[in-house]
């Protein structure tokens, strides 16, 4: 697996290694010793390791390598499959056409609630007779946003295509070239683009809304022994709340960050009157938290991260279609983990 932990996510962050190119046709599975390090906006300095899978990285701005989302589609020899809930990137439309000429099948699902954002791609990626559909009204919103190239890895995301956004957002993804979890991606995106239902696998390290994505974080939260961090957008799922307030009054060190803190003002109460510490972040300017990510006992050997698509509300894990996955190894772990300490040292204490 690779894990992305994004300093500034997207078209204009950037990542360091293997000068400036990242190897994606390697399979998983090998180790190897490469590290990099780099330093963004609002963040402390970042290291990756090789891992099991795949290799770690931090993105990083101010560099001129090739961004990954374009180099991981440029990287196609014969599939793409995009699930995204919004599409705006234009050099991320041109690379799927420049694919599609150069004889790469490629089809993408499009959230049917996004029409106003969406519809420009739709109508370019059309034109150059890539097939796309509109989600199925089947669930309340199509919030996953991933890509699989060739059957062989999918990138899993927390934010989306919109280079708007690129240059404020923090937010975290996954390389995943799990067979496995790959063939349950495919599957799945096999169903959702025909407008069939189907009920996802979760593999080995799945997790999927509307179906199974509260009870696995319901799991990580309780799984958790001595420290619990939570990184989200959007915080106010009760069973969520509940669950992560009750580990805080359990003695367990909880720390939650969140964007525009005063719309869950009752959800940070709870957490805080329980003894957890939350901090958030509603500035106009500068970095705003679109990432999704719990962080179950971090350091010791049995520590889960998850991240995804879904936000931590009852409509995200039980309405929508949505699609994340669960990390163990140490180096992915650890990038998620210290971007964190710095999200939460960057944010305004809540009371």
């Amino acid at each position: 697996m690779l894990v992305l932990a994004a300093a500034v996510f997207g078209g204009y962050a950037y990542l360091h290694s293997h000068g400036g190119k990242l190897d994606l046709n390697g399979g998983g599975g090998g180790t190897g010793g490469s590290s990099t390090s780099g330093t963004g906006s609002g963040s402390e300095p970042g290291s990756g390791s090789e891992a099991a899978g795949g290799t770690a990285f931090v993105f990083t701005t101010g560099t001129t390598v090739e961004p990954l989302i374009y180099q991981f589609i440029d990287s196609a020899r014969s599939s793409i499959d995009m699930t995204m809930y919004e599409l705006s990137d234009a050099s991320a439309i041109n690379d799927l056409i420049a694919r599609k000429k150069a004889g790469v099948d490629v089809r993408v699902v499009l959230d049917q609630t996004e029409k106003s954002t969406n519809e420009s791609a739709y109508a370019k990626l059309t034109s150059a007779g890539i097939g796309v559909t509109w989600s199925s009204t089947a669930f309340q919103y199509t919030h996953q946003k991933t890509l699989t190239v060739d059957d062989h890895k999918s990138l899993i995301l927390t934010g989306n295509l919109t280079s708007n956004y690129y240059s404020e957002t923090r937010d975290y993804g996954d390389l995943d070239s799990d067979a496995n979890d790959v063939k349950a991606i495919v599957g799945v995106f096999d169903a959702d683009y025909a407008h069939k239902p189907i009920t996802p696998s979760d593999a080995d390290d799945l997790l999927w809304s509307p179906t199974t994505a509260q009870s696995h974080v319901l799991s990580i939260i309780d799984g958790a022994h001595k420290t619990l961090d939570v990184e989200g957008e959007e915080f106010n799922d009760s069973a969520v709340v509940d669950a992560v307030a009750a580990k805080a009054r359990a003695g367990v060190a909880v720390r939650v960050v969140v964007e525009s803190p005063s719309q869950y003002a009752s959800a940070i109460a709870k957490v805080v009157e329980a003894g957890g510490k939350v901090v958030g972040y509603s500035s106009t300017k500068g970095l705003y938290i679109h990432a999704k990510a719990v962080i179950a006992d971090a350091g010791p050997s049995d520590r889960a991260v998850e991240l995804g698509s879904m936000n931590y509300t009852a409509n995200s894990l039980t309405r929508n279609r949505e699609l994340g996955i669960v990390l163990h190894d140490a180096p992915d772990c650890g990038l998620i983990e210290r971007q964190f300490a710095a999200d939460f040292a960057g944010g305004t204490p809540q009371s």
